[in-house]
C-alpha cells in the first residue's frame, strides 16, 4: 500500500507537471520568462500527487526496518550475525537509491523535464513494490497484535502514577492494564532521554550539508558512505566481534556515540575552513578543503545513523517494530525543523549596526557563517555530553553478545556496564 501511494503520488505530480491544464498559460508560452502560481483545481492535482509521496514514503520508513528485522532469529547465531548486517545493507540500499536519483534522475528533470522524470521514479517504485511482493511466500510475518499507541494510551489512561494490572475479565481494557503494556510504556520512558539527545545531536547535520554546498560545489557525502558502509560491514566489524563478543563489534549506544563525536569534529572542522576561506581576500579556496568535513560526515552517517535505526528496532518489543522505525525517523523531522528554527532564531538576533543576520543574503562573504558553525559545534558538544550521560545509564532490554550453539559467549552483566 505504501509503495502505491508513492507511485501514485509521483504519477500525479508527473501528470501535473505535462497536463495542460496543470500547467499555467504564462508557463506554457515559450517566448515567456516567468510562471503565474497555480491555483484551483491545477493546485489541487499538483498537492495530492505531493501529498501522496510523504504518505506512502513515511509508511515504508517505517516498515521495512521492521519487516526486515523479523526474517531473523536472534537465537541462531548465523542470523544473528546477518540481522546486524541487514541494518548495514538496508541503509546502503537507500543510500545507494538516493544517489542514483541525484545523479541519474536530477540529470533526466534538467534535460527532459518533470513531465519525463516524475514517471521514470513511479516506475522505478513500481518495480520495487513487484519485487517485495514476489517474495510474499518467503516472508516471516508476525500476525498484529493491534495498535502499540493505543495500548500505551490504555495504560496512561489506567494510572498515571501506579501500575494496575489486570486480574480478571470484568473490566475493560481502558479500565485495567496487562502486564505487557506497562512494560511497552516503560520501554519508550526508558527510551526518550536517548531520543531528546539524538535529536540534539542531529540539528548541525542538515545545516553543513546545506551550507557546504554553497561553500564549494555540489559535492554529496552519498558515494563515500556507500564505501564506507561495505568497508564497515566487511573489514571492521569481525574482527571487533572477535575482540569484544559484541555481535556488531560494538553496542548500539557505542556506535552511536562514535558518530557525534565525528559530528562534534565537523562542525569545528567546517568553521576552521569556512575561517580560512573567508581569509583568502578573495581568491577561491580549493573545493578539497571541504573533503575532511564530508568524510567525518559520512562517518557519522555509518555509525549514528544505521546504529539509531538498529537500536529502536530492536529494543521495543516485538509488537512495537514498526514504532521503533517511525521513532528513528522522528528525529530526522524534528533535528531538520529545529534546524530552520535555528537560522531564523541567529538572523533575528545577530544584525549589528544595520547589517543583516550572520546568515542573510546568498553571499556568504557577506556573512559570519564561521561563527554559526561554533555555534553548531557548542550544540553538538552538548549533544554528546548528555547523550553518554543517559547512554551511560541506559539497560539493554536485548542480549548484543554472539550466540553460540550453547548459550552466550560471555555473560554480559547489566545492562549499565555495556553502553
Amino acid at each position: 500500500m505504501a509503495g502505491y501511494f508513492v507511485a501514485a503520488g509521483l504519477h500525479r505530480s508527473g501528470a501535473s507537471s505535462v497536463h495542460p491544464l496543470a500547467a499555467p498559460a504564462a508557463a506554457t508560452a515559450a517566448a515567456s520568462t516567468t510562471c503565474e502560481p497555480v491555483r484551483g483545481a491545477n493546485l489541487s492535482l499538483l498537492l495530492l500527487g505531493l501529498y501522496l509521496v510523504p504518505l506512502g514514503d513515511g509508511a515504508m520508513k517505517a516498515c521495512l526496518p521492521a519487516l526486515g528485522g523479523d526474517q531473523f532469529d536472534p537465537a541462531d547465531p548465523d542470523e544473528q550475525r546477518q540481522e546486524v548486517s541487514f541494518y548495514n545493507w538496508y541503509t546502503f540500499a537507500a543510500s545507494t537509491g538516493g544517489f542514483v536519483g541525484l545523479v541519474f534522475i536530477v540529470w533526466v528533470q534538467n534535460s527532459k523535464g518533470w513531465g519525463v522524470g516524475f514517471p521514470i521514479c513511479a516506475a522505478f517504485v513500481l518495480l520495487g513494490l513487484l519485487v517485495w511482493a514476489a517474495a510474499f511466500p518467503l516472508y516471516r510475518n508476525r500476525l498484529p497484535t493491534g495498535s502499540p499507541i493505543t495500548r500505551i494510551l490504555q495504560r496512561v489512561t489506567v494510572c498515571l502514577e501506579k501500575a494496575a494490572v489486570r486480574t480478571g475479565n470484568e473490566a475493560g481494557a481502558w479500565s485495567l492494564c496487562s502486564v505487557n503494556q506497562v512494560e511497552e510504556t516503560k520501554i519508550l520512558l526508558r527510551m526518550a532521554p536517548i531520543f531528546a539527545a539524538a535529536v540534539l545531536g542531529y540539528i548541525p547535520m542538515p545545516l553543513i550539508l546545506t551550507f557546504t554546498v554553497q561553500q564549494g560545489s555540489t559535492m554529496n557525502t552519498k558515494l563515500g558512505s556507500l564505501v564506507t558502509l561495505v568497508l564497515y560491514d566487511r573489514a571492521i566489524v569481525p574482527p571487533l566481534r572477535r575482540l569484544t563478543g559484541y555481535v556488531g563489534g560494538v553496542t548500539h549506544l557505542q556506535r552511536i556515540g562514535v558518530g557525534f563525536v565525528a559530528t562534534v569534529m565537523a562542525t569545528a572542522v567546517a568553521a576552521v575552513v569556512e575561517t580560512r576561506r573567508k581569509s583568502t581576500a578573495g581568491i577561491p579556496l580549493s573545493v578539497f578543503w571541504l573533503t575532511p568535513q564530508f568524510f567525518l560526515i559520512g562517518i557519522f552517517d555509518v555509525t549514528s545513523f544505521v546504529g539509531l535505526l538498529e537500536f529502536f528496532c530492536s529494543e521495543v518489543s516485538m509488537g512495537m517494530k514498526s514504532i521503533g522505525g517511525s521513532i528513528f525517523y522522528c528525529i530526522l523531522g524534528v533535528s531538520a525543523w529545529l534546524g530552520s528554527l535555528l537560522i531564523q532564531v541567529t538572523n533575528r538576533v545577530t544584525p549589528r549596526g544595520g547589517s543583516g543576520g550572520w546568515l542573510d543574503g546568498a553571499n556568504l562573504n557577506n556573512g559570519k557563517l564561521e561563527r554559526f558553525y561554533v555555534v553548531l559545534c557548542i550544540i553538538e558538544v552538548v549533544a554528546l555530553l548528555s547523550y553518554v550521560f543517559f547512554a551511560r545509564r541506559y539497560v539493554y532490554r536485548n542480549e548484543q553478545k554472539v550466540v553460540t550453539q550453547g548459550g552466550t559467549m560471555c555473560d554480559t552483566g547489566s545492562g549499565a556496564d555495556m553502553i
